[in-house]
């Protein structure tokens, strides 16, 4: 993968730099705070952000990305040579709506005009899930903002990305919570949601962006290491819209083991909370 050496950004950024990229609606729900008390919110809120005023002098969080010339081919994407093939949406037969899929939104390879995808991973320094164990409840608040470090990292990097790297929306402004309302040009799918939900195309972007730049590692069905890790890609295209695939049937099934060129029993593990019915 020399080819995209060049292409390839790792950034480094301090906790306070990702703060306001946090998105407290997911901290309070893995909580379970949802209809408590504004009191109780609070106080959860204040103990966090005195760990988080910890973690400042202690961690730091990362990303990789690479922004790649890239065409569709049907339901694959082709970036140089390698080949990331993806699943259409599923719908009911009376649903007039387009069944979706991600390469949809890039250029088709029968255009001869090149089009642009980007993939990132990000991460955290793997203190924030295993320096705490003296105390459960402070050791499940770390793991917990570490999720959300992860997560606000990929939406600066993301900001970083369309503003100045990829450079195709240098003029946006939006604040935090406009960001979470995903008000800006384009989309960010991660690895392992409702239009990704195949973890083992981790390791393809593994073999494009390297994960291991920022400590990342993956294990045989690609899950990521630290658990606090994000991964996907980046489409510009301003009618990029997120989706779920719905469930997945055996032909979907067979196709897609195929153009990943692996066996269909391999990759029934990999989708199966994903399928119609998994035998």
């Amino acid at each position: 993968m020399e080819v995209y050496e060049r292409m390839i950004k790792r950034l480094v950024y301090r906790v306070s730099d990702i703060r306001p990229y946090i998105n407290w609606l997911y901290f309070y729900h893995t909580w379970s705070m949802n209809g408590k008390p504004k009191e109780e919110k609070e106080k959860l809120r204040v103990e966090a952000e005195t760990m988080l005023d910890e973690f400042e002098t202690r961690y730091k969080t990362y990303a990789v990305f690479g922004v790649f010339d890239a065409n569709s081919d049907e339901d694959d994407i082709l970036i140089g040579d390698v080949r990331l093939p993806l699943l259409r949406q599923q719908r009911a037969k009376d649903n007039c709506s387009p069944h979706l899929c991600l390469s949809d939104f890039l250029r088709p390879l029968s255009s001869c005009i090149k089009d642009k995808v980007g993939a990132f991973a990000t991460t955290v320094d793997t203190g924030m899930e295993f320096d705490y164990k003296h105390d459960d409840f402070r050791q499940m608040m770390a793991k917990v903002l570490a999720e959300r470090l992860a997560e606000g990292t990929a939406e600066k990097m993301h900001e970083d990305v369309r503003r100045t790297y990829w450079g195709y929306a240098p003029d946006e402004h939006f604040t935090p919570e406009e960001l979470h309302r995903e008000m800006y040009q384009g989309i960010r799918p991660a690895i392992g949601y409702p239009s990704l939900p195949d973890t083992s195309v981790n390791f393809i972007l593994n073999e494009l962006i390297g994960m291991s730049r920022i400590g990342i590692h993956l294990t045989e069905i690609g899950m990521m290491q630290p658990h606090a890790s994000v991964s996907g890609l980046m489409f510009a295209h301003p009618r990029a819209k997120y989706f779920d695939l719905g469930k997945i049937g055996e032909d979907q099934l067979r196709d897609y083991a195929l153009r990943r060129r692996i066996p269909v029993e391999m990759m029934r593990k990999f989708l199966a909370s994903s399928l119609v019915c998994n035998r």
